[in-house]
């Protein structure tokens, strides 16, 4: 049987979010090197988990006019036969710098991606999160969340209809904060069985001990009561796994968790891979701590 193996791609990249769109599989990371070099997105797309295929630059920091620093942490996610991808730039440490959370729409999930807004569609910080980091996430009733957040600190808004504004909940409020215990940064929500998954990056980037914990709740907005940790490093394979996305093989319980790690005979806080390796539940459906492996995923061809 044929393996995707770890690395599934040559490169430097992280921060990993994936998705099923048009009958394929795609991974959009961050192009991991020295923050000023950040300057532009690479999406791979496979039919079968094994085979990976690079598109260039399905976004670009020079056609989005805010932007003046790195780009990093990209969501994407289809609705209505349209592709909406979130991202951050400039990495803002107050409001009063020009940067944040944008969103860039294109056509095809290969872009190219363009900024319909020309400002950040979320560029403060609200209760005391960085606004990095988003994460999209569209429930069985049709409401389309993005959740994001650094520092410590999470928040999730509700998107209205168009995926390019920010709607309200029945209280009023534009953004709420659900930041679970030990949260750093790059939230993710998996839906499974009517509960919902939330899941986070814990410790820091650049180090060996960066991990991914999670939460169950039978609500989108929480709360989320953390019950421990899923991915983390394995000293015989790599450090700093963390920052990570997920793929359901459609029409199956079968799930994977694609995420980024250091190789063990690398130093440099930017030299990390995206790897894929297999999230499994357990009866109650809590989740069973992933097995790091140089493996990866095996053949599952997508028709």
């Amino acid at each position: 049987m044929k393996n995707s193996g770890n690395p599934i791609f040559p490169g430097w990249y992280a921060d990993p979010e994936a998705r099923v769109f048009n009958d394929t599989y795609w991974v959009y990371p961050t192009y991991s090197a020295p923050y000023d070099e950040q300057t532009f997105f690479d999406a791979f797309y496979s039919k079968d988990l094994v085979e990976w295929h690079k598109v260039e630059k399905v976004l670009d920091r020079s056609t989005v006019n805010w932007a003046r620093r790195a780009v990093w942490a990209p969501s994407p996610i289809e609705r209505d036969g349209k592709f909406y991808f979130y991202f951050c730039a400039n990495d803002i440490q107050s409001n009063d710098e020009l940067g944040g959370i944008g969103v860039a729409v294109a056509d095809q999930p290969e872009g190219p991606f363009h900024d319909p807004l020309g400002r950040p569609l979320i560029d403060r910080f609200h209760h005391d999160a960085q606004p990095i980091d988003p994460h999209a996430f569209i429930d069985e009733d049709g409401t389309a969340y993005l959740y994001f957040g650094g520092w410590g600190h999470c928040v999730v808004a509700k998107l209205n209809e168009d995926m390019i504004s920010l709607g309200t909940f029945e209280d009023g409020e534009t953004f709420k904060e659900i930041t679970p215990t030990n949260y750093v940064e790059g939230p993710c929500m998996i839906k499974k069985d009517g509960k919902y998954y939330f899941m986070w990056s814990e410790g820091g980037w650049g180090g060996p001990n960066y991990c991914v914990a999670y939460a169950i709740s039978d609500n989108p907005l929480g709360p989320f009561e953390r019950l421990g940790v899923v991915l983390a490093k394995q000293e015989d394979v790599a450090t700093g796994a963390g920052h990570h996305g997920f793929l359901q093989i459609p029409g199956t319980d079968e799930y994977w968790i694609v995420y980024h790690r250091r190789p063990l005979e690398e130093t440099d806080a930017n030299h990390r891979v995206t790897c894929i390796d297999r999230m499994t539940f357990n009866e109650d459906g809590t989740i069973m701590p992933v097995r790091l492996t140089f493996e990866g995923a095996p053949e599952r061809v997508l028709k």
